[in-house]
């Protein structure tokens, strides 16, 4: 399945651009508020809440130590 983000990008391991990106989408929310377009601001407060969720409270970055010891192939017991 397609995910909307794809949390476990290493574009999104730092945590000040993951509240960037919320930040941003509720600084929109609220412009759309505010200009009185009550569609799109519930539209933005949809996606604050989804990147919310997916970046913040379900947010569970891999473990970088384990998938660079598969990629490059090393063993355990020292036999490469």
């Amino acid at each position: 399945m397609i995910k909307f983000i794809d949390p476990d990008h290493p574009f999104y391991r730092p945590l000040w651009i993951r509240l960037l990106i919320i930040m941003f989408c509720a600084v929109w929310t609220a412009v759309e508020f505010y200009g009185g377009q009550v569609m799109w601001g519930t539209i933005f407060m949809v996606v604050t809440a989804y990147a919310g969720a997916s970046l913040l409270l379900f947010y569970r970055p891999k473990e970088e130590s384990q998938s660079k010891g598969e990629a490059a192939g090393d063993t355990t017991d020292g036999t490469n």
